[in-house]
């Protein structure tokens, strides 16, 4: 079905649409909560505002972007999913780290996974607390001086607000369609759009002659729209044989079927792991005393890991080789977690079902990891391209502050919203659309 049949079958059918507008709801409870500030007097909103401003490409700008410019609103949502993607990042690695876990997970079932439910919630509850703390005293410039009695209410409020939020993504993911938690930090990027926009027409307002730059950022806005959506469609298709065996006096499989490998099967993790290391000298620098010995390192350390092009010379090569290292590195170590060759080898075996032209057993696990690993360079490429170009927009264009053109968020974007539409259709077919 075209985009927008789907789109018309989905609002004529009732329950369908009830389930749409209870998203839309959803998302407007959210945009009242963003724009509600913290109850604190004495805060320097201008002053935040300026410390986020030279940190747009960094991973605070990143945080700041997924919650819809939370942070520098001061927002009681001002950590958003934050807590959460991080616990959650962390459970998956134990659970693959530690083979207590990992068999659990395997073999539990549901009790198995409402139990990670509830330790990934009360490793939020922990992670809230610190990253309250740290935002406090990165921001210490723009706030008052503060009792004991304001650090545990901000600390209160701020871990009230992610819980909150998350609260809702579950909401969706009950009586709405799609991933919960997915479409929220989709909501906070979209929410920071009509900024952009605003600012846009500012430019062109205040300086006709920036038009044909603004076509030339709209221009790279759509080509890197169809390249995210084309490389997060793509897959690689590895067919599988099934054997036939007797089942009283029938017989019963013999079929053939395939294994889906995607391009970017690390999704926007490696991103989002790469930049937090990549800055992480440049917060360490804002929390020593100006003009130390340790603030001066940790400048210098951040200025050679900065990817953004300047004109202060060439260190930005340096930052963008080291970035886009990172990124490979943890695409290979994300897709391992992900596809374990090992245990894929060994389902098909138990299941009797084979690669054609492979045996079973310790060939098929080196044909596997020989394709993963290829495919895999693909997808790393790929993620680079989309972590770097945000970057390299502004020195094409001329149009500073604009980085969120491509990059992570038009990432998200565009995995959630096809994710969305192919929910969408499967409750469509499900209900006899089939035209």
């Amino acid at each position: 079905m075209k985009l927008a049949d789907t789109l018309r079958a989905a609002w004529n059918e009732p329950e369908l649409r009830q389930r749409i507008l209870f998203i839309f709801a959803i998302f407007g409870v959210y945009v009242i909560a963003l724009n509600i500030t913290l109850p604190i007097q004495g805060v320097k909103p201008e002053a935040i505002t300026a410390y986020l401003e030279q940190q747009t490409g960094g991973y605070l700008g990143l945080l700041n972007l997924f919650g819809g410019g939370a942070i520098g609103r001061i927002s009681i949502i001002s950590l958003g999913l934050n807590p959460y993607i991080t616990s959650s990042i962390i459970m998956q690695l134990m659970s693959v780290a530690i083979p207590s876990m990992k068999q659990e997970k395997q073999e539990g079932g549901q009790f198995a996974r409402q139990k990670e439910a509830q330790r990934t919630r009360l490793l939020t509850l922990v992670l809230c607390v610190f990253q309250s703390w740290g935002l406090i005293q990165l921001f210490r410039g723009g706030f008052p001086e503060l009792s004991i009695f304001d650090y545990s209410a901000i600390i209160l409020i701020w871990t009230a607000g992610a819980m909150l939020v998350l609260w809702l993504g579950e909401q969706i993911q009950e009586k709405g369609i799609g991933q919960g938690i997915s479409l929220m930090i989709f909501a906070g990027i979209v929410v920071s759009f009509p900024i952009l926009i605003e600012r846009l027409a500012i430019e062109v307002g205040t300086d006709p002659s920036k038009t044909w730059r603004v076509i030339l950022l709209t221009a790279i806005f759509v080509a890197v729209t169809a390249v995210v959506v084309y490389f997060t469609q793509a897959q690689r298709r590895i067919n599988i044989q099934h054997m036939r065996r007797s089942v009283g006096t029938k017989a019963v499989g013999g079929g053939s079927s395939f294994l889906p490998i995607p391009v970017n099967a690390a999704g926007v993790i490696p991103i989002i792991f790469a930049v937090s290391l990549v800055y992480i000298p440049s917060q360490f620098a804002t929390m020593m005393p100006p003009g130390s010995l340790m603030s001066d390192i940790f400048n210098k350390a951040a200025e050679l890991l900065n990817p953004q092009p300047s004109s202060a010379g060439y260190t930005w090569i340096i930052g963008s080789v080291v970035y886009a290292a990172l990124i490979f590195f943890f695409t290979y170590l994300w897709t391992s977690i992900q596809y374990n060759v090992e245990d894929i080898a060994v389902r098909l075996k138990q299941t009797g079902a084979y690669v054609p032209g492979v045996r079973q057993g310790k060939q098929t696990e080196q044909f596997l990891d020989g394709v993963i690993s290829r495919i895999t360079f693909v997808g790393a490429a790929f993620l680079t391209f989309v972590a770097l170009i945000p970057y390299w927009v502004p020195l094409i264009t001329r149009l500073d502050g604009f980085q969120i053109i491509g990059g992570t968020s038009l990432l998200i974007i565009v995995s959630v919203v096809l994710d969305l539409m192919r929910q969408i259709e499967a409750n469509l077919i499900m209900r006899g659309y089939n035209k």
